[in-house]
């Protein structure tokens, strides 16, 4: 066993050498804590920036997207490859789009002020009877359809061009004289909230739609920032007016929108009666995501499926760029700390058994057997690791702590998907919108890793006494007796 009382003395006889070998390892074991502890404050900000998306991870979004090409020309918009749309999907989608065009001679005289509200589709729409198809896949535990639209109303005055009938306004943007607003507006499945593109825990004021009720709407809170809307108020939506019953937080990226309806009430006012274009899925548990994901593109013709790891892979800002960094240069930056700590101490008892050799070398000859000695030089070094643990395990604490209390703010953004037609520059193809959040980033501290960074910081100070303690079990008695003077 260790001598106690002369560890302890000797500690305490040679305190500098004690507390530069403890601080060493200290800093080692405060930089793993701390990186830790960022590295965990990051995984928590992620999860809090996708959890609105995605759930508790075992949830995704099933739709038939739209690629808006270049090649349609005057068509305004064609399918891009792959679509491989039937004769009455075609049709189905040029009556829902109406080819990207909006026919200024149908609305008046040229000269005449006009107001022309239509639902455009960012997502090719289906029958709502698919989600009882996507239900059979194994796997699957829930399935809630939503159909997710652009609203856009365009006014203004019938330019003098109309009368000649060539076309004016179409995918591409409007004439000076042509005024559009765009929103976008999701009807939801009431009946499965917690599913929904928008769930109740994502009402900042007011409350959730209600199942059965008539004209009640649920705005994003920048949405309703942006144009003066509190809860009580009415928004237009197809022409009718909608009671604003909650505010909610706006989702990223995946298929936010600005306003939330009852599904069939957008479906009757966009003529989509019994039609969807999302479907939300929900596994069975995490573990069987890949393989739902992969059944659905596989039964659903056409479809795409987006995952919790399809929106954190998306993720960017510098929330993204400091995950990485900790995920790289953080990792490395601990362990290197660490090996370096160890290794100072390492260098710290080698000299310190140089040093002490009369010391030494009258132990043995004295009688003191070698592994004595090894004890004796290996248990000094074990009391500096822990105490180096202890100091390091505060320091990184503190850290953790610190940077909890600055609240550095970190953003985040996730590009939804291409949308589908609306009125932009002539023949340009609808750009990916994003949408950004901004998360406060924590440093939570694990109790365990802080043990076992304690545990690492003894292991470290027991690696040390070891080559020193072979270099004291190699000295004589001689050598101590010829350095008496």
């Amino acid at each position: 066993m260790f001598s106690l009382r002369y560890i302890g003395a000797e500690l305490r006889r040679r305190k500098g050498r004690t507390i530069l070998t403890a601080l060493g390892l200290g800093v080692g074991v405060a930089t793993v804590v701390a990186v830790a502890a960022l590295s965990a404050g990051l995984d928590d900000a992620q999860s809090e920036v996708l959890e609105p998306l995605t759930g508790v991870g075992t949830d995704m979004s099933a739709t038939r997207p739209i690629l808006v090409t270049e090649e349609g020309g005057e068509e305004g918009f064609a399918i891009g490859p792959g679509a491989d749309l039937s004769a009455k999907e075609q049709r189905q989608l040029e009556r829902e789009n109406g080819g990207g065009r909006v026919g200024l001679t149908d609305l008046g005289d040229p000269g005449e002020r006009f107001t022309d509200q239509n639902f455009m589709s960012p997502n090719l729409s289906f029958p709502e009877r698919e989600a009882n198809g996507v239900a059979s896949i194994d796997g699957v535990e829930d399935v809630a359809p939503a159909l997710t639209l652009d609203s856009v109303t365009v006014s203004g005055k019938v330019p003098d061009e109309a009368a000649s009938g060539e076309p004016q306004l179409q995918l591409g943007g409007p004439p000076e004289s042509i005024d559009f607003e765009q929103s976008s507006v999701t009807g939801v499945d009431v009946s499965s909230p917690e599913l929904a593109l928008v769930t109740p825990d994502r009402i900042t004021d007011g409350r959730y739609l209600r199942s059965g009720e008539s004209h009640g709407a649920i705005v994003t809170a920048q949405y309703a920032d942006q144009n003066g809307i509190a809860v009580g108020d009415k928004v237009d939506v197809g022409g009718e007016k909608f009671e604003v019953v909650g505010l909610a937080s706006a989702g990223l990226g995946g298929e936010s929108s600005d306003i939330y309806v009852q599904l069939s009430e957008l479906q009757r006012l966009s003529d989509r009666e019994g039609r969807a274009n999302v479907l939300r899925v929900r596994a069975e548990h995490s573990g069987q995501v890949a393989s739902v994901a992969a059944a659905i593109e596989d039964d659903f013709k056409g479809s795409s499926v987006t995952t919790a790891q399809d929106l954190a892979d998306q993720v960017t800002g510098s929330l993204s760029d400091a995950q990485d960094l900790s995920g790289t240069l953080g990792t490395a930056l601990a362990l290197v700390a660490l090996l370096g700590a160890i290794l100072i101490a390492s260098l710290l008892t080698l000299s310190s058994v140089a040093k002490r050799t009369r010391e030494l070398g009258t132990l043995k000859a004295i009688g003191w057997r070698g592994r004595q000695v090894v004890r004796q030089v290996a248990g000094e070094s074990l009391a500096q690791g822990i105490l180096g643990g202890a100091v390091g395990a505060a320091l990184g604490i503190g850290a953790a702590a610190l940077i909890g209390a600055v609240g550095i703010s970190l953003d985040a953004s996730v590009a939804t998907a291409e949308s589908g037609p609306v009125l932009r520059g002539p023949g340009a193809a609808a750009e990916a919108a994003g949408a950004t959040t901004e998360v406060v980033l924590g440093a939570p501290v694990d109790p365990g890793l802080v043990l076992l960074a304690v545990g690492l910081a003894a292991l470290g100070g027991l690696i040390a006494g070891a080559a020193g303690a072979a270099r004291a079990a190699r000295l004589r008695p001689a050598e101590a007796l010829r350095s008496v003077e």
